[in-house]
């Protein structure tokens, strides 16, 4: 896999970064202050800010410092100070989790709680960080207490016992005597009130169970991947167990779908899933479609895969499908390709992307309580810009707009180059995709498999020594996961020859204005776009065109990596 050379921490209101030094196959300081005043990008090899879906541009950096960009107010100041009304201030951490040396050793209790101490007393620093900073809300990644590869027998002196919420009102802190095994959950429901803001955090949990309960595994007790939300006054909300598993021998699937969900008094209701969890339906899509979430906290150990499931790529893909917010914890281990957290909203994203460093890092952002989305086809208002009046003509067989097997006219002055190149196969994702080169500086092209057909309207100011390609999936994925998917991307090869489309790539310096659409079969469509330098990119538009779903995009800010349309059909995974 390659690596991004540079970190990267998105900021388009307020982001601080704040950096601390400190699994194999799943899926699983100092505070430097800047003002933001607009012009130029600046670099450290540490950490890199940068303004999306905002005018201004970049800030300050010190030299193995990372950055706090707050705006036009001071960094002495809280950012909850500013618009209370509309926004809440929240947290996200992505931890370099001390790790058990021998995950398959079979240790004692007061061992594995020395380990996890270890890494809770990371977390309690953090969330003194951000307590001084007026964060409300505080997320930490999947796997980050107790770490990863165990078996179902090393995991158990990890687990804590989890009593139910529903059924018992508890504040652990407060409370500590009430349970056995719960010392995990009493520090962390310390953390909460120390702080004062809500946590999220994930463990792994036991729950005893009979002989007569028929899911009821051999050993006489379940064991789940478990996140757990308390107030900020310490008290026990909710907790999840997770559904989709990845590889983790440990846990149990829960025998019902949790879907959670918890009211807060500063921004209302969120959802709660893990990791793999955001690939299929149940319970993310339930939870977004059935109970009215407009913010999702998501811890995460996830590992990277480009160019479609990189972690911040799939995280802003969410948030920007289903028009919520979406904040998002990954752990730290750049040899295991894990990085990747975010603060993201529909058209702003906060991220943390390194791939070289060791480092973990904080990233607070001030996030809108009512995420707007992007403008679809149905809101678009204003003049059409010339290229998307030749798409529109192209999607409604405008006899203007005449195809032939050299190039497409839409009107008297205009000439598209369409000199039908050849198609070719090339493995991405572990799937055999059909896939057309995409030369010269204009044109039109499309490329079909099964019921899918996928189109590209292009235009590019200058051409690079690189090669690009459209190509299309449609089919069962079987790999890492089973399910169905159809996708349309416009993907940066890797060299020049064909077998190279579809390979990991983080760099690029190709600039294209573009349309990208295809006659999708499903509505669950999941915009993924990737710029050089793992930066992400908001659509200039996306959505539905005479039965076509499409994205729009020009003025990139940077060479293009990714630019796709993952599509999900679940009922047939």
């Amino acid at each position: 896999m390659q690596s991004s050379k540079k970190p990267r921490c998105e900021a388009s209101r307020h982001c601080l970064g704040v950096g601390q030094p400190e699994r194999f196959r799943r899926c699983k300081g100092r505070v430097a202050h800047a003002h933001i005043r607009g012009g130029r990008r600046a670099k450290s090899r540490f950490m890199v800010c940068i303004m999306s879906g905002a005018r201004s541009k970049l800030a300050l950096f010190l030299c193995g410092c990372y950055v706090v960009a707050l705006g036009a107010h001071t960094g002495e100041e809280s950012v909850a100070e500013h618009h209370e009304a509309e926004y809440y201030v929240a947290a996200v951490y992505e931890h370099p989790s001390i790790l058990s040396p021998n995950p398959l050793a079979l240790i004692s209790r007061q061992e594995a709680l020395a380990l996890m101490n270890q890494n809770l007393d990371i977390y309690e620093q953090q969330v003194m960080t951000a307590a001084q900073k007026g964060v409300q809300i505080i997320v930490f990644p999947e796997d980050g207490i107790h770490g990863f590869n165990f078996t179902r027998t090393s995991i158990y002196p990890f687990l804590d016992f989890m009593p139910s919420p529903q059924v018992v009102g508890w504040n652990p802190c407060l409370e500590p005597r009430r349970f056995n095994d719960t010392e995990v959950l009493q520090r962390l429901s310390c953390m909460a009130i120390k702080g004062d803001m809500f946590l999220v955090a994930n463990l792994g949990t036991k729950q005893p169970c009979h002989s007569s309960d028929p899911g009821c595994p051999n050993d006489g007790r379940y064991q789940f991947n478990t996140n757990v939300v308390f107030s900020n006054k310490g008290t026990l909300v909710d907790r999840y167990r997770k559904h989709n598993l990845y590889f983790e021998a440990a846990f149990d699937v829960p025998l019902n779908v949790d879907h959670i969900t918890f009211d807060t008094p500063f921004a209302g209701r969120f959802g709660i899933f893990t990791c793999f969890d955001i690939l299929f339906f149940d319970p993310a899509v339930r939870l977004l479609r059935d109970y009215k979430v407009k913010h999702v906290v998501y811890p995460t150990a996830w590992m990277n895969q480009l160019p479609l499931l990189a972690a911040i790529e799939i995280q802003k893909a969410f948030a920007v499908a289903f028009g919520i917010n979406v904040l998002a914890a990954n752990v730290h281990h750049p040899v295991l390709g894990m990085t990747g957290s975010g603060i993201h909203t529909p058209l702003e994203s906060f991220w943390y992307h390194d791939m070289e460093n060791p480092e973990s890092h904080l990233i607070i952002a001030q996030v809108a309580k009512n995420p707007v989305g992007l403008i679809g086809a149905e809101n678009a208002t204003g003049e059409t810009d010339p290229s998307h009046s030749k798409f529109l003509k192209i999607l409604s067989g405008d006899p203007y707009c005449e195809k032939d097997a050299q190039e497409v006219h839409c009107d008297e002055a205009t000439k598209w180059n369409m000199n039908a190149p050849p198609t070719f196969h090339s493995e991405m994702m572990y799937d055999n995709f059909t896939l057309v080169p995409v030369w010269g500086k204009e044109g039109y092209l499309h490329v079909c498999s099964n019921g899918l057909c996928c189109y590209l309207l292009y235009e590019r100011p200058t051409l690079s020594e690189e090669l690009y390609a459209l190509g299309v999936f449609d089919g069962l994925h079987t790999v890492h996961g089973t399910y169905y998917i159809q996708v349309c991307a416009l993907v940066r090869c890797g060299g020049l020859g064909f077998g190279t489309c579809g390979q990991e790539i983080t760099e690029a310096t190709g600039i294209f204005e573009f349309h990208l659409w295809g006659n999708f079969s499903t509505s669950y469509i999941f915009p993924l776009f990737l710029t050089s330098g793992m930066t992400l990119e908001v659509p200039d538009q996306l959505g539905w065109e005479k039965d076509h779903y499409f994205l729009r995009k020009s003025g990139l800010s940077s060479g293009l990596v990714t630019a796709a349309l993952y599509g999900r059909l679940y009922e047939r995974d």
